[in-house]
């Protein structure tokens, strides 16, 4: 009998509302929701992958122990206690900070490991914690904590309602956005053009965006700050700056407008590779929109200027007129407000062993998590727990942390995939896959251009003897704290959470008094209607809250109710900013490209998101193919200053001249990973050529787009 669920895709950002129909215990096939209220029927290829993630027979379904080269399966009994002690052994001997944890980008895609992610960690009691947010965002949240009072207090664009759409190192279309969850991203930037409006894309590369925009622009790699301040110049020395009502509450217009005196278009434009003329085109137009909206993702963010040119980005918005109204850069009103819950953000408590960087919202930068493993001397890592992390893969000089990986006293994993990083386990612990549990999008609420809270009920129920993110990190901790002695409520809750509640239930019941304590709920008073777990799994296309609506000053989360228009950090990097302008450029930079079929490595070993033509191909300019002698079809060495790689090539016009382009997340055959798909079209990663040594000073975020390599032909350029 078929029966269909309505849920949400867990993939990407975009959170597509889908339809799963079964056929028994069978998925016939996954369709978007047209009802769906976010998303109105959109989806994409990713989604019906969700059939191959959870028929993968790759996938691990029970806990599995290294025993020299093989591995065999254990109890969840042996798998907790054997974890907990090779970890604890390491932090009696030698410090809790000889452990270290690192999360990858899809916890934010489970609830019950980002609701209890905290636990594991406060039960480690290690400084030593990364994350997938130092390769990625850092640099926004950043900029949000020092102008705004948080780090989730992030301005999203209001795609829906703009007339005019600067996107910087952004490709929308495919990503349907990042860090601004919208579905459907066709038809929504096909609505502005509709409309009357604009859309001007400043790429290095012609993206799939590029192509449909009004207007695209090459940029040199890592010059978008340049570019930016430019506007920001060009808007304050023309008198076009109108504020609106954000006015009387923003400080430093007079430090900003001194500050970036020097950032002419003419002073800039051969450095950036836009003639000044055409600079100050986008910013009179950007100036004169009726509504408009600077947008800029991970090739604003992967560079080393990545804190300075979003801290721009949120100046010319703010200078114009359009942060806090419909159609520019506005605030989500979600129904879980972790900004209320988180309050002010603080910063810099301790600082990295060797480097001296500055952690942000607990972490470290994860371009030195290898030199944390290889340094020796107090503080050494010789332990590390991974969440759904591939870290050799999405991190500088991957070669490098995979050697490092392998000289740990002992390392554990909570994943369900033997990859190139799990494979240096000591034990693997995989969770149940995304549709076998429940889920709530409690993290991507806070950039959603709309406000649609839902609630996804599980399709199938989890095989015997399995668990999920949150009974395994709940029974990990209560491992962890009983080895360091510990006791008290904390793990009387876990262990009544595994024998009674459960743990899933608890998130459950964390959710709920989070959405009546939220903004759309009914506080304690059981008699009011608002948003509850109730509610939401009642309306399975989910609840309509409406758009993005103003809410400044009243929601800053700042004591002040100030918006720091010039914080003391961002301007006093422009002395660092305005020294690239003599530098000499590279003759070739690297950049990387996202791909819709690809979310991250783990993708690529579904079938359905790897068929078709080869996708890890390097692309380049013909205008830099001629004098190297390189024909599309033939094969290259990339050398930088850490590594080289042989990958095919693929001549098109579509990069600028200078600049070069390769997909991330590939690289996959590697002795002892377990991904047959993926190893079939392994590819060559991209982070083998990435430096770890070159970071945003600011953020700490990973320099991953502009850098400097060589390209020649491998030995004879043999055709593919």
């Amino acid at each position: 009998m078929e029966r269909i669920v309505y849920r949400t895709c867990t993939f990407c950002e975009a959170c597509c509302g889908i339809e799963v129909h079964l056929d028994g215990d069978r998925i016939r096939v996954i369709r978007g929701d047209s009802l769906d209220p976010l998303s109105r029927g959109y989806f994409c290829v990713k989604a019906r992958a969700l059939r191959d993630l959870h028929e993968d027979p790759d996938r691990l379904r029970h806990p599995i122990k290294r025993t020299g080269r093989r591995w065999e399966r254990i109890s969840w009994k042996e798998a907790f206690a054997y974890a907990a002690e090779g970890i604890f052994t390491v932090q009696r001997q030698h410090g809790k900070d000889a452990a270290a944890f690192y999360s990858g980008e899809p916890v934010t895609h489970n609830l019950g490991a980002t609701l209890l992610m905290e636990e594991v960690v406060a039960a480690l009691g290690t400084s030593k914690r990364f994350s997938a947010n130092s390769l990625d965002q850092f640099p926004k949240q950043l900029v949000s904590h020092w102008m705004y009072g948080s780090s989730l207090f992030m301005s999203v664009p209001d795609v829906d309602r703009t007339a005019h759409m600067l996107l910087i190192g952004a490709n929308p279309l495919v990503s349907n956005g990042s860090l601004m969850t919208a579905p459907g991203m066709p038809q929504r930037l096909r609505r502005i053009k509709e409309r009357g409006g604009r859309i001007i894309v400043i790429d290095p590369r012609r993206s799939e965006t590029a192509r449909i925009a009004d207007e695209h622009h090459f940029v040199r790699p890592g010059a978008d700050p340049l570019l930016i301040a430019a506007l920001v110049n060009t808007i304050i020395a023309d008198g076009r700056v109108r504020m609106g009502h954000v006015r009387s509450f923003v400080d430093g217009f007079e430090k900003v407008k001194d500050v970036l005196g020097g950032f002419t278009p003419e002073a800039v434009a051969e450095r950036v590779g836009i003639a000044s003329t055409t600079i100050r085109s986008i910013a009179a137009a950007f100036a004169n929109a009726p509504s408009a909206v600077c947008y800029g993702r991970m090739g604003i963010s992967t560079v080393r200027f990545g804190t300075t040119a979003s801290w721009l980005i949120e100046v010319l918005n703010i200078l114009t007129g359009n942060l806090d109204r419909p159609g520019g850069a506005m605030f989500p009103d979600p129904p879980v407000d972790l900004v209320r819950l988180q309050g002010e953000t603080q910063r810099s408590r301790w600082h990295s062993r060797l480097r001296g960087t500055p952690e942000f919202m607990g972490e470290l930068p994860a371009a030195t998590l290898a030199e944390e493993i290889e340094e020796p001397g107090e503080g050494q890592v010789r332990a590390l727990l991974t969440l759904a992390g591939n870290p050799v893969l999405s991190s500088p000089a991957g070669q490098r942390l995979s050697d490092a990986l392998g000289k740990l006293d002992f390392m554990a994993s909570i994943d369900f995939y033997l990859n190139e990083t799990t494979r240096h386990a000591n034990v693997i612990l995989p969770p149940v896959g995304p549709l076998e549990r429940d889920h709530f999008d409690i993290v991507f609420q806070l950039f959603s251009v709309r406000n649609v809270p839902r609630w996804s009920p599980a399709v199938f129920s989890p095989p015997p003897d399995a668990l999920s993110d949150a009974e395994i990190m709940l029974a990990l901790a209560s491992r962890l704290r009983r080895a360091h002695g510990g006791a008290g409520v904390v793990i009387s809750l876990a262990e009544r959470a595994l024998v009674g509640l459960g743990a899933d239930r608890i998130c459950r019941l964390i959710v709920d008094l989070a959405l009546r304590v939220g903004p759309h709920g009914s506080g304690l008073r059981l008699w009011r209607d608002g948003v509850t777990v109730r509610r939401l799994r009642e309306a399975s296309h989910g609840i309509d809250l409406g758009p993005m609506e103003s809410c400044l000053p009243r929601r800053l989360p700042a004591k002040s109710k100030k918006i720091d228009l010039a914080p003391r950090e961002l301007v006093e990097d422009l002395a660092r900013l305005r020294g690239v302008m003599d530098e000499p450029t590279a003759e070739l930079l690297l950049i990387g490209r996202r791909e819709v079929r690809t979310v991250n490595s783990w993708s690529h070993n579904l079938p359905s998101l790897v068929s078709g033509p080869e996708r890890c191909v390097l692309h380049v300019n013909p205008a830099d193919a001629a004098p190297r002698r390189i024909g599309s079809g033939t094969r290259v060495v990339v050398t930088s200053r850490v590594g080289a790689m042989e990958v095919p090539v693929r001549l098109t016009t579509s990069m600028m001249p200078g600049v070069v382009s390769l997909p991330h997340g590939y690289g996959h055959r590697v002795e002892g990973s377990q991904m047959r798909v993926a190893a079939e079209h392994a590819g060559a990663s991209i982070n083998d050529l990435t430096d770890p040594c070159e970071i945003d000073p600011l953020s700490g975020n990973a320099v991953l787009s502009g850098v400097p390599v060589r390209v020649e032909p491998a030995g004879k350029g043999a055709a593919l």
